[in-house]
Order: structure tokens, then C-alpha cells, then sequence
């Protein structure tokens, strides 16, 4: 059993997409640990892996990569997470980042194939891995970011992202609506529209199509959605008073228990319980309690 560490006065905040972008926009994480007081284990930052594509904004302070088997140690070996505003693919491994000191950030979340039709990015070949936007994005995306790097607050940021990103997506979003609400909506949506694009519409070219439009292939983008759904059930039921996990794998689809938290675990790092347990008590999970 971990220490338990007493929740931060850190402001986290989760900005919702406007309702234009919802299948293009997952939503805008803001993080930002100025006057709080915090030990070394609540500076850590813990990620799930996620089809999700990024880009991340770090106005103050500076971050670390963090190594070493979960859960990881603050004073455990870091790599230095270069400075500028970074993009980022879908992750197939959940990681950790550390905050030695204060921190400003902002990281926007969008759907991989809504990255592939705005920018022509190939999700698959940013899969764990990051860069400076300016290697990789379009021009008039670069200067996006540059007004948001320099805007005075958050709120003007996110209404930079979302100005620039909504007339761009009513010209380039498929005619068949996506719903992004959910990562197994959104696969199961993926899947469809795969299967109805011409020319071919046999299972293995929709499983390519599928695989090109969002770095990664079907089977994972299932798996992430259902263990997602497994998450939401739990906190439903957390709520009433009682997790019973062989009664939430079976709904959702689980062989058994077991399955469950393999699947839960190789997504997170944890088996479902610790998981619960950290999101509740460990503000290093500050990320997965946006979600809530």
C-alpha cells in the first residue's frame, strides 16, 4: 500500500469542446500548481496510454520524463522533456512526467483522425513520441500555437484554439458525424465510416484504412474504449458505495476478473483497485480526476 498523499490546492481544469468540435476535440487540460504546496510525489504526472494525439503548452516551469517501473519514485532516473510548445501521437504505454518546481500547462487533446484530415500528419508515425511543432505541424498551425504560447490567460488560449479550429474543421470533417464522447462511440463510428469509404471495403482494407486514419489498429482502439467504459462504471458504482469488479468485467465484455485487469493494467500501469484507489487519494492522478 502506497503513502497516501492529502489532495493539492493545484488548479486542474478540464475545458469541454465547443459542441462544433466535438468529434475533432477531446478537450483542453490546464494545469497549474503556482502557490500550491506540494511534496515530491504530488509533482509526479501519471498518463494512461491513449489513441489521443497532443499538443502541450508549458508556460512556466519545466517537466521530466520519469523512468522506471509504476508506481515510479520522484527521486528516481529522469530525461529532460524539451522546452517549446510539443506535438504528440498516440501512446500505447502509460508514462509519468515529473514537475521538479511549479507549473503552467495546457495540453489539447485531439482525435487522431481528425489530426490526419486537418494537417496530413500520419498519427502511426508520432506512436510514443513527441517533437516541436514546428517539425511536423503546418504553418498556420505553428503560429496557433505561438498567440496561445503568448496569451495573457487560459480562457484566451482556449478561445484561440477553438477560433482557429473550428472553421478548418466544418471545411475538412467527414460527412458521416463522429461521436468522440466516448473512445468506443468513436471506434465503433471509425470502424463504420472505414468500412463504407471506397474504393474496397473488405475487412482487411478496412482494418488498413482504420490503422492509417489513427496511428493504430482496431483491436487497441476497442480495448482502450472499453476499458474507459469499465473506468465510468466504477465510478458509478464507487459512488453507490461498492466496486464489485468481476460483476463490471462481466458487463463490459470481459472474460473474466483477470482480464479486466490485465487490460486495465497494461493501459494504466495499475490493477483497477490501485487504480480506483490513486485517482481518490494521490494527486499525482490529477489527470484521470478531470474525467470523473
Amino acid at each position: 500500500m502506497y503513502a497516501r498523499q492529502p489532495l493539492s490546492t493545484a488548479v486542474n481544469h478540464l475545458a469541454t469542446p465547443r459542441l462544433s468540435l466535438t468529434s475533432c476535440v477531446r478537450g483542453v487540460m490546464v494545469r497549474n500548481t503556482a502557490g500550491a504546496h506540494l511534496s515530491p510525489a504530488q509533482r509526479l504526472n501519471y498518463f494512461p496510454a491513449t489513441p489521443l494525439c497532443h499538443i502541450g503548452w508549458l508556460f512556466n516551469g519545466r517537466s521530466e520524463w520519469v523512468d522506471g517501473p509504476f508506481p515510479v519514485s520522484p527521486d528516481g532516473p529522469t530525461r529532460p522533456i524539451p522546452k517549446g510548445v510539443l506535438f504528440g501521437g498516440p501512446r500505447e504505454r502509460p508514462c509519468v512526467s515529473l514537475n521538479p518546481g511549479p507549473v503552467h500547462g495546457m495540453m489539447l487533446l485531439l482525435m487522431p483522425d481528425a489530426v490526419r484530415l486537418l494537417t496530413g500528419i500520419d498519427p502511426a508515425q508520432w506512436l510514443d513520441s513527441f517533437t516541436d511543432v514546428r517539425e511536423v505541424l503546418p504553418p498556420d498551425w505553428v503560429a496557433m500555437c505561438d498567440s496561445v504560447q503568448h496569451a495573457a490567460d487560459d480562457a484566451t488560449r482556449i478561445r484561440l484554439i477553438e477560433d482557429f479550429l473550428d472553421p478548418r474543421w466544418s471545411a475538412a470533417r467527414p460527412a458521416t458525424p463522429m461521436n468522440a464522447g466516448r473512445y468506443l462511440d468513436w471506434a465503433q463510428g471509425l470502424a463504420m465510416r472505414a468500412a463504407m469509404s471506397a474504393p474496397g471495403r473488405s475487412l482487411r482494407q478496412t482494418e488498413r484504412r482504420i490503422k492509417q486514419w489513427a496511428g493504430q489498429p482496431m483491436r487497441e482502439l476497442l480495448g482502450v474504449g472499453r476499458a474507459e467504459r469499465a473506468f465510468f462504471a466504477a465510478l458509478t458504482a464507487d459512488r453507490a458505495g461498492h466496486v464489485d469488479w468481476a460483476g463490471i468485467a462481466a458487463d463490459e465484455g470481459y472474460a473474466d476478473q483477470s482480464h479486466l485487469c490485465r487490460a486495465v493494467r497494461r493501459i494504466t500501469g495499475f490493477s483497477p483497485e490501485a487504480l480506483r484507489l490513486r485517482i481518490a487519494e494521490d494527486e499525482a492522478f490529477w489527470a484521470y480526476r478531470m474525467w470523473q
